[in-house]
């Protein structure tokens, strides 16, 4: 069976590259929404058909992008287990790979290294490799006997400056096997959306810890210090800035959607509890009822994927839509959160940037505070940035800003003492932004709508053409590629029938313990035994439906 797999240009060249590598890591640069994921399941794919390698092993900073990468490869004919544990030992020999986590494998790299020999090694966004020094070690140890790596990253650089696993440095500066920059996508629209972000700007009151009381703007100059708690204090959802900014924002999924129908908006928020605040803002307000995705909900995957498919206009999340998670539908966000370092806001604008088709206007839109440090972050969206080994100088600390989670203990006790007065936003003039509630969507004609931002709404919409920036094809084509395990088409993917019959296959023991009287070990080791199977993790298909057949025989005898 043959399944023709859409190549775009840059994925082609890539895979060229990628086969005639002289080394066993390859590192691709492509920018967010690019398709890295299609171009890795097609490199995969051609190394199975070609017998270059036996397996492949997915590595990708958290839990949610496991599923996702797993529902992905079905389309390639790949079956990859998202659910693989250490303890399951070797792979059921109808299984193509697994997908892990980062932290997965600093846990035990050793029963990753036993399975990569002859596999195909896929680091997804491969800075996370140098989140902790231990996870670096670990991705060393579990992947180093591996024929391939391909290391993958849209965002390849880090403010700790720690040298990534399997990268190559020249001099100080890690060396890209294949690039493909944000302003290389913009010459086809099919591939990446021109992002533009509206700065809204406020006039913000606030205690500071030691007692003494602020006033200012996001135009005046003061300190990181109280730059940071001006941005608190704007962000704080009983003030006037953010209801104001998020009704301002959801007109413009409204307007979106007159061409659109599915276009969505996302809120970054700072926490758990400043995201569900935003969702009742968002239902008092516009009346919406908004999709919230913390960290702390176990079901919170699943929320994301069913938002991907539905036809909701919001999702609130604080960092589980922040990087890799594909969500093309989304055209609108609000930058709603106080983390203020370049690879965060990256990370962020990068969920917008995915280009949808039969979509005729394809521009995005992130609301930010026009605070310097974001305005900066924003004015080089479309520069290609390297990963640098360089320490930033001192003079240059008032930039960047590091995530709450990196404050030390006496400075978070400092910011409970903090508290916000009040946060008025103001258009580009200087005027009071229109913070009324939303009531007719239509009749709205909001103030302070940006003059150089296209398709704003509440002014005209130019005919612009995007913007070239380079001159790079991305003509896409088509490419037949034989798929690796061919079978008759099933209504079910592998995957997903395997996870049926491993339930199926729970809930018949459960019947037999109940009705024997026998210990649950006791009836998965007969079963086990009866079907020469060590552990039912390790059961192909095929093995699994003779196991449920042999309980199906035992149950009727009992």
């Amino acid at each position: 069976m043959a399944v023709p797999i859409r190549f775009r240009a840059w994925q082609k060249e890539a895979l060229a590259k990628l086969e005639a590598r002289v080394h066993s890591s390859f590192l691709a640069v492509a920018t967010p929404g690019a398709g890295k994921t299609t171009f890795a399941l097609g490199a995969i794919r051609r190394a199975l058909v070609r017998r270059e390698v036996r397996r492949c092993v997915v590595v990708v900073p958290t839990q949610h992008l496991k599923l996702q990468w797993a529902l992905a490869s079905e389309k390639f004919d790949i079956h990859m287990d998202p659910d693989w544990a250490s303890a399951d030992g070797t792979l059921p020999s109808d299984v193509h790979g697994i997908v892990v986590t980062y932290q997965q494998v600093a846990s035990n790299p050793g029963a990753l290294r036993r399975l990569v020999s002859q596999a195909f090694i896929v680091l997804d966004e491969v800075h996370h490799a140098a989140d902790t020094r231990s996870w670096g070690d670990g991705i060393r140890h579990a992947f180093d006997p591996a024929p391939v790596r391909l290391c993958l990253s849209g965002t390849p650089f880090r403010s700790d400056q720690s040298a990534i696993p399997f990268v190559r440095y020249v001099g100080e500066e890690a060396h890209a096997d294949y690039e493909y920059g944000y302003g290389e996508a913009l010459l086809d629209p099919k591939v990446v959306r021109p992002v533009y972000f509206p700065r809204i700007n406020g006039r913000m009151e606030w205690n500071s810890p030691d007692g003494s009381s602020h006033s200012a703007g996001f135009e005046d100059e003061i300190g990181r210090t109280l730059a940071s708690q001006r941005l608190r204090t704007a962000l704080d959802i009983q003030g006037e800035w953010l209801p104001a900014v998020l009704t301002k924002a959801h007109r413009q999924v409204m307007h979106l959607r007159q061409s659109d129908p599915r276009a969505a908006g996302m809120v970054i928020a700072m926490d758990q509890d400043h995201a569900r605040e935003i969702a009742k803002a968002l239902k008092k307000r516009v009346g919406v009822t908004a999709t919230v995705a913390t960290s702390d909900d176990p079901g919170a995957s699943r929320k994301i994927a069913d938002f991907t498919e539905s036809n909701d206009p919001w999702i609130v999340a604080v960092r589980m839509v922040s990087e890799g998670v594909d969500i093309p539908r989304l055209k609108v966000g609000v930058y709603a959160t106080n983390t203020v370092t370049d690879l965060f806001f990256r990370q962020a604008v990068g969920r917008l940037v995915r280009a949808t088709e039969n979509s005729q206007q394809q521009r995005a839109y992130m609301f930010i505070p026009d605070d310097s440090r974001l305005r900066a972050f924003a004015f080089g969206i479309a520069e290609q940035r390297r990963h640098s080994l360089r320490k930033p100088d001192r003079a240059d600390d008032d930039l960047f800003d590091e995530p709450n989670e990196e404050r030390s203990a006496p400075e978070l006790e400092q910011l409970s003492l903090f508290s916000a007065i009040s946060a008025i936003p103001l258009d580009e003039d200087g005027n009071p932004l229109d913070a009324a509630p939303l009531v007719e969507t239509e009749s709205v004609s909001p103030e302070g709508a940006e003059e150089d931002i296209p398709g704003l709404i509440g002014e005209e919409t130019p005919d612009e053409p995007t913007p070239a920036l380079f001159s790079l094809s991305t003509q896409s084509f088509e490419e037949p590629v034989p798929a690796p395990d061919p079978s008759p088409a099933k209504t079910d993917s592998p995957r997903t029938k395997k996870r049926k019959l491993r339930e199926q296959n729970s809930s018949i023991v459960r019947a037999l313990v109940h009705k024997t009287g026998l210990g649950h070990a006791h009836v998965n080791n007969e079963l086990n035994r009866r079907i020469g199977l060590k552990r039912v993790t390790q059961a192909t298909i095929v093995q699994l439906e003779k196991r449920l057949e042999a309980a199906r025989k035992w149950l009727g005898k009992s």
